[in-house]
């Protein structure tokens, strides 16, 4: 599955971000032609930045926003396959910034596929969504991927109006011989390392843990499936392969989640860190009048275990002990880069 990369041109959008920045890494691993389409890398340890992905890749600033802009670095780089990750993908700052959330994740959508209708070289779209796309009802059992759309908040309905477009390109356009194949994937709480990013439970915790100050968790009992960045981003690297040899079978949605096992509770979530880290202090402080956030949502991956042959790899426990271990390697003094290709490596020879 891997060798078909090598030498491929592929189009990332949103290689500044945390999963993006992974997915760009292990790319250049596989021997790809990378190009990077994103807004610049924001926070103060970005992950792009610490793995020096400037030089390995062609990047592109722009916002997929900007629909000429995105259709100029189509043409460009005239793309084989395209993975598309750009997107405002934080919960609270969809409260308070909704027009610009839904302008990111639903107009961005539109302008990337409009963009692959202008791009004759594409043949495989990968879109990557979230499990927050789903009507949450707070099941016990998972969602799959023919359950009701919908969103509580402006993220969440962001990302359900995103597949719906998606979805539309799909039986309007991508279809019939010559076709290329789109996909759209699902993907739970992803974790690992070299996450900096704000409101996220693992940067929380070792922002914490590095500067000895405690962890304060203010949804300490909401379950979340939680899986290392690299199980979802296996996932899509194989969607996108299938989708090169047959396109009308494995185009839509697919889910990519981990085993049933792996939920865990915010609070155990940061246990664990804290165990793994070597010690460390957690307090809960529940807001007066906090944002809604779901508290129950996990994924059934039947469709990807049954259509592609996927299955995620790392438990719970390896998944919180290879995140603390980046963390702890990084900050012992290994490189960035170096602590991210030994993981890439570890994941694909288990």
């Amino acid at each position: 599955m891997y060798d078909v990369f090598r030498e491929k041109r592929v189009l990332v959008t949103g290689d500044t971000g945390f999963k993006g920045s992974w997915l760009s890494l292990w790319l250049t691993e596989l021997g790809a032609d990378v190009t990077g389409y994103a807004l610049p890398a924001e926070g103060g340890q970005p992950l792009f930045d610490l793995l020096g992905l400037e030089r390995m890749i062609r990047h592109v600033d722009g916002d997929v926003r900007d629909a000429d802009a995105v259709r100029t670095a189509f043409a460009e780089a005239r793309p084989e396959i395209v993975f598309h990750l750009a997107a405002q993908s934080l919960v609270r700052r969809s409260y308070d910034e909704p027009k610009y959330t839904f302008d990111t994740n639903v107009g961005g959508a539109v302008n990337v596929l409009e963009a692959v209708r202008a791009t004759p070289s594409v043949r495989t779209v990968v879109c990557i969504t979230s499990d927050k796309c789903y009507r949450n009802k707070e099941w016990v059992w998972g969602y799959r991927e023919n359950d009701e759309l919908g969103g509580h908040d402006p993220y969440s309905a962001s990302k359900a109006a995103a597949e719906m477009v998606i979805g539309a390109y799909i039986a309007s356009y991508f279809h019939g011989d010559g076709a290329p194949g789109v996909a759209s994937t699902r993907a739970g709480n992803v974790i690992g390392g070299g996450d900096w990013t704000q409101d996220r439970i693992v940067p929380d915790c070792m922002r914490a843990l590095k500067d000895g100050t405690g962890i304060v968790l203010r949804n300490p009992d909401a379950t979340r499936p939680w899986q290392h960045v690299l199980e979802p981003l296996s996932g899509y690297l194989l969607l996108a392969a299938r989708l090169l040899e047959d396109p009308g079978r494995h185009s839509g949605a697919w889910n990519f989640g981990p085993r049933p096992g792996s939920v865990r509770t915010v609070r155990e979530l940061a246990e664990t860190v804290v165990r793994d880290w070597g010690g460390g202090d957690i307090s809960v402080k529940r807001e007066p009048g906090d944002r809604h956030e779901a508290t129950l949502l996990h994924l059934s991956i039947d469709k990807a275990q049954t259509g592609l042959g996927w299955s995620p790899k790392w438990d719970a426990e390896r998944t919180i002990a290879e995140t603390v271990s980046w963390y702890r390697a990084v900050h012992d003094g290994e490189s960035p880069v170096d602590a991210t290709r030994r993981q890439i490596k570890a994941f694909m020879e288990s």
